[in-house]
């Protein structure tokens, strides 16, 4: 790939990973509408890496307190604030790696990467997230996560293995759904992504061991970088944003990619 097409795809995937419009929507569209070449899983892991710097360096003081509890709960201890959150993240994530090796397994995951599935999920969940966001109290705070909704929220992010639905939206409309402020809900989202970020990246990575030369890792190191820089800028702007505005502003552009989406899979 080109030195462009590579600084692209680290945008697209740096600007939209933490932005409720569907990362990997945008990343199947481009080689589609654009007529540029499929980046391939290298670069996608690449990608992956980058945004999960991005984020864990912003909610550092989170994962700080996580990785400390992690080390309480390998021991079967759940006495600290960092020991329940690392469990309430673990519980969070099982479900989309039990549902997404079952997808990739049996193929269905390659199966619902189409314009139309993309522009469907834009609108629909597009349209729920604007009504979770419109009617959901705003009363609970991050620190009153529990692990029933740990559990809740993580079936949700389960549906994001649907192209088109975003990870963070759909956990940011079931946050917003049990009550979470806006800020808190996206702060509880973005730190869902981390491990799942992990168990996706890993999986790619898998996949193409063996595959990278030493060329690649030219393309390794712009994409990782640019993607991080990007994230970073995404995540910092979005979270400022949600103390003034709603989450309409990303509704909009969901409905209005949806709709011209589906005009070209039906034209």
């Amino acid at each position: 790939m080109t030195v462009f097409n590579l600084i692209l795809v680290a945008l697209i995937q740096g600007i939209t990973e933490f932005l409720p419009i569907s990362s990997s929507g945008h990343l199947i569209l481009l080689p589609s509408l654009s007529g540029l070449d499929d980046q391939g899983q290298v670069i996608d892991v690449a990608a992956h890496v980058g945004t999960l710097c991005a984020v864990v360096l912003y909610f550092w003081r989170d994962v700080r307190l996580a990785l400390v509890g992690t080390l309480s709960l390998l021991r079967g201890k759940i006495d600290t604030q960092g020991a329940f959150l690392a469990l309430c993240l673990l519980i969070a994530t099982v479900p989309v790696i039990l549902i997404g090796l079952i997808l990739k397994v049996t193929g269905l995951s390659d199966a619902m990467r189409g314009i139309a599935v993309i522009g469907w999920t834009m609108i629909i969940f597009g349209i729920v997230l604007y009504w979770a966001d419109q009617t959901g109290p705003t009363e609970k705070t991050a620190e009153q996560w529990t692990m029933k909704h740990a559990l809740h929220m993580g079936l949700w992010q389960a549906i994001a293995l649907i192209p088109g639905t975003s990870r963070s939206g759909i956990t940011i409309t079931a946050a917003r759904m049990l009550g979470y402020t806006r800020t808190d809900a996206a702060r509880l989202s973005m730190l869902m992504s981390i491990p799942t970020i992990i168990a996706s990246a890993s999986l790619l990575g898998l996949d193409v061991i063996g595959t990278a030369d030493a060329g690649a890792l030219r393309d390794i190191g712009i994409v990782a970088v640019m993607s991080f820089t990007a994230a970073l800028l995404a995540l910092t702007v979005m979270m400022r944003l949600l103390r003034a505005v709603s989450y309409t502003p990303y509704v909009v552009y969901r409905l209005g990619l949806g709709s011209v989406l589906l005009w070209i899979a039906y034209t």
